[in-house]
């Protein structure tokens, strides 16, 4: 090719791509594909590096001393470079995933990546009792936000791709093109049916492909056909849902406690609490190896019977502890893998008392655990249907669908009515972060907070005396204004608050002493306080106001409910729905 063709052909390419930006349609399938395909590659190597490094840590015959000093050593040196370098690549990275998408227009950092990537495959391979399945998720969606925003494309687009991203990441993780799509719609998004399901699909279904060129068509576990040996059983699976659904409640609570506790302790030993994790993994790994790392292999060799029961319901416990310490103390790495391998243990330890009582009408207990594999996956993250669709794509076994069916809902029941808030809800809550609940995001398409919002005229302070007070209430039509301290918002006061202090002949009181002694110690609870958020819609704001009986919400920031973004008032939100109000002047928001 001579150097006037050259150009040609750039300026041929140039256009095409350009006529692809502008077709959504055409951008989006190009797009679904490209991060499929990379996202899979990447998600292989993530594999392939774990192992091979988890190989060189734990070689054969290795000492018993390298049980206890490898996960200390590796999470020791991962708790630094997370807490120095990668701060929002600790954890699973469910949740960041979710604050990236609903909070900070998809937008993930390639430096988050590449800390989640290294920083994850290290302390895995250490033995940490942690995941690889939720890390690949942020991994995926990270990669999909890069390749988004560095094409230049809007906010929109960027959101669109990032669940296809999280799809293709779990569809090479776990080796389940299915589970993933609807993991990404059932959790991620919290719609099956969002608008990117077709980007989800084939972001998926190409990931997939790139997993089976690479690595070959193994599924995750070989286990066994599995029959109903008597409809009894189906009893024996209801129990199992009960003891799942349980189990799975005392695995969250645990988890979420502990990570109460480290985060209250001081910042600076946020680069040194990942080794409480290391330390305890490695204690237990020392006495029963088991224990160290996601445990896969073990999981096996339950499914085909292969231990007895004494050791399943020790394995479950230690698991249990094991993962919750790991996870609370600040180690990178999922819950995924660690709740197939509880309800394995949990499902063979009932499997094993069935079939020792009721010998003749009962499975083996390799069935159970098969079952209970998706049994504590739904009571703890809280996806009953990507569960029963994981399970069997994992085993590629439809006969045990219906069992699985009925103890996955068991197990959902008791853990929603036990455990209100879901695991990675709750996660986020706890970094006081507000993720959008599933009601929230089927308002979404309505009208908007954010489209009668106004900014805050006047904010009171904790230390102005009342009279000051009245004279702020006298400028505007407002009859509650906030209570602004620091950049800090702690509630709101209202008019008439502000006359009954007047009238008892309170004048030299301050706008603390009416909130009381929770707002005066800054201390009062988030649920305490009376607000709403941008993308909450306006009836969910008319609910709050008439429960809260303000006329005037605060509205503030998902990231930190304590942010002021500005202010919605009755009069706003019959304006928003055209009604006619006492004609408040609206500020926009810039």
């Amino acid at each position: 090719m001579d150097s006037n063709q050259r150009p040609s052909w750039i300026a041929k390419l140039r256009t095409s791509l350009e006529r692809l930006r502008q077709s959504d349609d055409q951008l989006s399938l190009v797009l679904s594909l490209v991060i499929g395909a990379l996202v899979g590659l990447v998600v292989v190597a993530f594999i392939l590096l774990t192992g091979r490094l988890a190989a060189r840590m734990y070689p054969a015959g290795g000492s018993g001393w390298r049980r206890i000093l490898v996960p200390v050593l590796g999470s020791l040196s991962t708790g630094y470079l997370l807490a120095r370098y990668f701060p929002f690549a600790r954890g699973s990275g469910i949740p960041q995933t979710k604050f990236a998408l609903f909070i900070n227009d998809g937008r993930i950092l390639f430096r988050t990546v590449l800390g989640k990537f290294f920083c994850c495959s290290a302390s895995l391979a250490s033995g940490i009792a942690l995941g690889r399945e939720g890390p690949s998720v942020q991994v995926g969606a990270g990669l999909a936000s890069v390749v988004a925003r560095n094409l230049g494309l809007n906010p929109k687009q960027v959101k669109a791709l990032v669940p296809a991203g999280c799809a293709a990441a779990l569809a090479a993780a776990f080796n389940t093109p299915i589970a993933a799509v609807l993991f990404s719609l059932e959790e991620i998004m919290g719609d099956l049916h969002a608008a990117v399901l077709g980007s989800v699909v084939l972001s998926s279904a190409t990931s997939w492909m790139v997993l089976h060129l690479v690595l070959g068509d193994d599924p995750l576990f070989h286990v066994a056909g599995y029959r109903l040996v008597h409809p009894a059983e189906f009893g024996v699976y209801a129990v199992l849902g009960v003891v799942g659904g349980l189990g799975s409640v005392c695995f969250v609570k645990l988890l979420l406690g502990l990570r109460a506790w480290f985060m209250r302790l001081p910042k600076w030993t946020v680069w040194f609490q990942p080794v409480a994790g290391g330390l305890t993994v490695g204690l237990m790994g020392y006495f029963v190896p088991e224990v160290l790392g996601v445990g896969y292999n073990h999981v096996e060799k339950v499914l085909n019977g292969d231990i007895v029961l004494k050791l399943v319901v020790l394995f479950a416990v230690l698991k249990i502890m094991a993962t919750a310490v790991c996870y609370a103390s600040g180690n990178a790495g999922g819950i995924f893998g660690p709740s197939l391998f509880i309800g394995a243990m949990m499902g063979a330890a009932v499997g094993g008392v069935a079939h020792a009582l009721f010998p003749n009408i009962t499975a083996g207990p390799g069935a159970y655990a098969l079952v209970g594999m998706g049994t504590a996956f739904a009571g703890i993250v809280r996806t009953p249907l990507t569960s029963v669709i994981m399970i069997f794509e994992i085993t590629r076994d439809y006969t045990i669908i219906v069992p699985l069916m009925i103890s996955n809902l068991i197990a959902f029941f008791i853990s929603h009515k036990l455990q209100r808030q879901p695991i990675y809800e709750a996660l986020a809550y706890q970094e006081g972060v507000h993720l959008p609940t599933l009601h929230s995001r089927s308002q979404a398409e309505r009208v908007q907070v954010r489209e009668a919002m106004r900014s805050a005229s006047a904010v009171l302070s904790p230390e102005m005396q009342v009279t000051a007070a009245l004279d702020q209430f006298k400028n505007g039509p407002e009859d509650a204004l906030p209570v602004v301290s620091g950049g800090a918002l702690w509630g709101m006061v209202r008019n008439s608050q502000i006359e009954h202090a007047l009238a008892e002949g309170g004048s030299n009181r301050t706008i603390a002493e009416i909130l009381g002694e929770d707002s005066k110690s800054g201390h009062s609870t988030a649920e305490e306080l009376p607000h709403v958020h941008p993308d909450h819609s306006l009836s969910l704001a008319l609910e709050r106001m008439g429960s809260s009986r303000l006329n005037v919400l605060p509205v503030v920031s998902r990231a930190n409910v304590r942010q002021l973004i500005g202010i919605v008032a009755l009069d706003d939100v019959m304006n928003a729905y055209g009604v006619a109000g006492r004609g408040t002047p609206k500020e926009p928001i810039e």
